[in-house]
Order: C-alpha cells, then sequence, then structure tokens
C-alpha cells in the first residue's frame, strides 16, 4: 500500500483528477494547459518549477523551507479566498440589530457560485489599496477579464443577506470615499441651484450638474475602480428580478404583498422625555453609544419593535414619533417625488426582459444602461439613443436586485443609489466567528453570545 501511495503516476493520477474537476467547475478550457505542467512536475521532471529550491538536494536549507510554506500558504489562500469563503467585518449599523458593528463574519462564494476575478493580477490579501497608502493600486488592469460566475450551491433569495460590490463606487474621490462620488456632485449641484434660483439666475440642473462634476474634476483626485475591486458591501436582498417593490410609510410590500418586519429591524424615533434615560440601561438593551442622540430633554435613537415598547414603558417618557425625515432618493428625479420612506411601486429589472423606453421612465434605467450594461446612451431632442440608434425599448442583460439595511433609517441602500447588478454580488454572508463591542474594553468586548453563530 504504501508502494502505492508513493507511486509517481498514482499521485499524478489524484492531482490530475482534481484538476480536472476544478477545471470542470471553473469552465475555462485555457485551464488544461497546466495538464502538461504536472506531467512535468510529477512524471517527467524536466523543468525546475521550484527555482526557489537548489536541485537534486534532499535537504533544503530553513530559508528554503520557509520559502516554501510561505508559497504554498499564500496560494492555498488566494484560492480559498477567490473560490470559497473570505472574511468581512461589519464596519457600520446600517444592518444592526441583525449584523453588529465589529462582527467579524465568513461570506460564502459557493453560496452564489463563485465569480473569477475581472482583474486577476493583483496584491494577495488585499482589496484595492495597498497597506499604509491611500491611492496607491493593488492591482493592475493590464489583463481584465469579462464576468463569469461559476457554478454555486444555489442563487440569491429574497432576505438572504448578501455582500455584493459597491454600485456606486465604479469612481472614488480618493481621500473622501464617504459619501461616494455621485453624492458628492449631487450636493453640489442643488446647492448651485439654490444660489442661481436667490440670485434670479437661469441654471439648468443639467448645467449644474455638470459644472459640479467638473469642480470636483479640478480640485479633487478621483479614480475610477472594476467591478471587482469596489466597496465590499453588506445588505438584506428584499428585492428580486421581476419584482414589483413599495415602500409605504416605512413599510415595504413586495408584489402587493406586505412583507412582516424582522424583529431586528429598527427606526429612528424622537423620544420626549421629563428626565434622561440612564446611558447604562440603554447599552443594555442594545443601543451603542454612537446611536444615542441627546438635546434638551429629547432622544433620537434607533429601535427594534421590542425595545420601542420597552422605551414607551418608562416612567419618564412623554411621546415617542416615528422619525419622518423627508429627502431625496433614488433615482433624483422631479418625475418620481419618492423618500426613503415612501417609494415606488418600482419594477426591478429581469434578465431578457424588454420594457419601453420613454423620457419619463429613462431615469430608473439610465446607470442600468449606460454604466452596468456599457451602452453609449444619448438625449437629444427628447429622442433616446443606444448606441447611436433611436430606442423606445431595452431589453435587460442582467439580473438586478434591490438591497437594504435593517437599520432602515441609517442605511445608505438601494434607496440612495439603486438597483444591484448580478455581477456585483459576491457571496452570502454565513457564519459570525468573532463579535468585539466596540464600547467595552478588555474582555468585555468579547460578544460571546453572537460567536460561532450561523447567519439566517
Amino acid at each position: 500500500m504504501r508502494n502505492v501511495l508513493t507511486n509517481k503516476w498514482f499521485k499524478f493520477g489524484i492531482v490530475l483528477f482534481i484538476y480536472l474537476l476544478w477545471t470542470l467547475w471553473v469552465q475555462s478550457w485555457w485551464l488544461l494547459i497546466g495538464v502538461p505542467v504536472l506531467f512535468d512536475i510529477y512524471i517527467s521532471k524536466k523543468v525546475h518549477w521550484a527555482f526557489w529550491k537548489k536541485k537534486n538536494v534532499e535537504k533544503q536549507t530553513k530559508a528554503v523551507e520557509w520559502i516554501d510554506a510561505l508559497i504554498f500558504a499564500v496560494i492555498a489562500a488566494t484560492l480559498i479566498r477567490m473560490f470559497f469563503f473570505e472574511a468581512y467585518t461589519i464596519p457600520t449599523s446600517s444592518m444592526e440589530k441583525t449584523m453588529l458593528v465589529g462582527d467579524y463574519l465568513f461570506v460564502s462564494k459557493v453560496a452564489y457560485g463563485p465569480k473569477l476575478p475581472n482583474t486577476p493580477l493583483s496584491v494577495p490579501f488585499t482589496h484595492h489599496t495597498l497597506p499604509f497608502t491611500q491611492s496607491t493600486k493593488a492591482y493592475s488592469e493590464a489583463i481584465q477579464w469579462p464576468y463569469k460566475r461559476i457554478g454555486g450551491l444555489g442563487k440569491v433569495k429574497r432576505n438572504d443577506i448578501v455582500v455584493f460590490n459597491f454600485p456606486a463606487g465604479d469612481t472614488v474621490v480618493v481621500g473622501n470615499e464617504n459619501p461616494d462620488y455621485y453624492s458628492q456632485i449631487r450636493s453640489h449641484a442643488n446647492y448651485m441651484e439654490q444660489v442661481a434660483k436667490e440670485k434670479n439666475m437661469d441654471l439648468t440642473p443639467e448645467e449644474a450638474w455638470t459644472f459640479a462634476r467638473n469642480q470636483i474634476w479640478k480640485e479633487k483626485d478621483i479614480m475610477a475602480r472594476p467591478v471587482d475591486k469596489r466597496e465590499n458591501y453588506i445588505k438584506r436582498c428584499v428585492g428580486m428580478p421581476g419584482d414589483v417593490l413599495e415602500m409605504k410609510d416605512a413599510v415595504l410590500y413586495v408584489n402587493g404583498q406586505k412583507e412582516e418586519n424582522y424583529a431586528t429591524m429598527q427606526l429612528n424615533y424622537h423620544i420626549k422625555v421629563t428626565s434622561p434615560f440612564n446611558q447604562l440601561k440603554l447599552q443594555e438593551m442594545g443601543i451603542a453609544l454612537d446611536d444615542i442622540q441627546y438635546y434638551n430633554n429629547n432622544y433620537k435613537l434607533p429601535l427594534t419593535p421590542e425595545m420601542l415598547e420597552k422605551i414607551k414603558a418608562m416612567p419618564n417618557v412623554v411621546s415617542v414619533t416615528r422619525e419622518t425625515e423627508r429627502g431625496e432618493v433614488f433615482p433624483y428625479s422631479e418625475a418620481y417625488p419618492w423618500t426613503r420612506d415612501d417609494f415606488g411601486p418600482l419594477p426591478i429589472p429581469k434578465k431578457g426582459e424588454t420594457i419601453d423606453l420613454t423620457i419619463e421612465n429613462l431615469p430608473l434605467y439610465e446607470r442600468i444602461i449606460g454604466a452596468y450594461e456599457e451602452n453609449k446612451l444619448e438625449v437629444k431632442d427628447s429622442v433616446i439613443y443606444i448606441n447611436g440608434n433611436p430606442a423606445d425599448k431595452y431589453t435587460f442583460k442582467m439580473d438586478y436586485y434591490w438591497m437594504m439595511g435593517d437599520n432602515r433609517h441609517n442605511s445608505a441602500d438601494s434607496r440612495y443609489w439603486g438597483f444591484v447588478p448580478e455581477d456585483h454580488i459576491v457571496g452570502k454572508a454565513y457564519f459570525i466567528w468573532l463579535s468585539l463591542d466596540k464600547d467595552k474594553s478588555f474582555l468585555g468586548k468579547i460578544r460571546w453570545n453572537r460567536m460561532f453563530r450561523f447567519i439566517h
């Protein structure tokens, strides 16, 4: 048996079988070029592939052994990170109380099928920027691959907690990435329109946008990023391709049916009190210090339904009202005066679906047509042109999703930047392996009750 296990042909056969299975999974027949390499490594041994080792030496030096182990570890970790799972940290409160700031989790790439990298040439264990730098790219765009997703265990389902590349992160203001590039232009353009109105000057929204964009490009360092190098976001998928979504008074409806609120979903409330709350009591309820806003016997707090009832029952509470702040949201058009709590009905685009395209509904789909599906989109004399041809219909090339945070009033999500294309989907949040509370110290920082928990 020992002779069989150490036989070079047996080793080659096992490695070849695994390699061919991987090639079949990835569905890239270019990988078959690696078969002669494997044959030479195990059988013919004509090429010295392990160039860092001395040839025909049984006992290598300690330095060479360390280099050998390091190379193997980097390759193995890179393949695991690319095809199976990746570590992720919850940086913001947008998914509280489902996911907490300080949760460390594993994201399953095989849940929906790993997507091959758009930019395969990159520094291992980095995302888009080299460590200790602000703008130095950790990748090269010398080789760029088109979108390709290989077989997975399933597809995105409604209410899955999904990690994805930030759609509005295709262009960033270096060193000032929050708010996103488009929000910064929009804010500057709105300010210019307001000033022009006060001074009785004629300034169209298009002129204000163009001026604001040119100003930012002149004053800031602007960088474009490929899809796989955009920031990773985590949200709940509430809208599937083909769904129709609507929000009425902060209640979500999908295809006309009211969606049940999660026990962990929270909204902002304004609370009038006769005396301040005990801050420790609020923390015990699960309210982070950063979320406690207090001014003149008035609190603003994000609360789940259970927390809301506890607050109402406190003797020093005079009144509790839900926040109803109004503000612009996607698609930022006068034809769609929606808010974060009241929007829609909004159809979610589905691959292969053909829609009637008009000037009125173009704001909903212009980013899909121009940016995500890479067409040349123009409007001249109220006529829509796609790739130089007049168009009154459009057929979608990809599926799209609608993502929202469970912390509904403190989440930058699809209500602000629109649809998430299928080629931006990274994976499914799967398992919490560590959780640290930034408001605590030493061992008290560890949330023991959240460790080693599967995410549902």
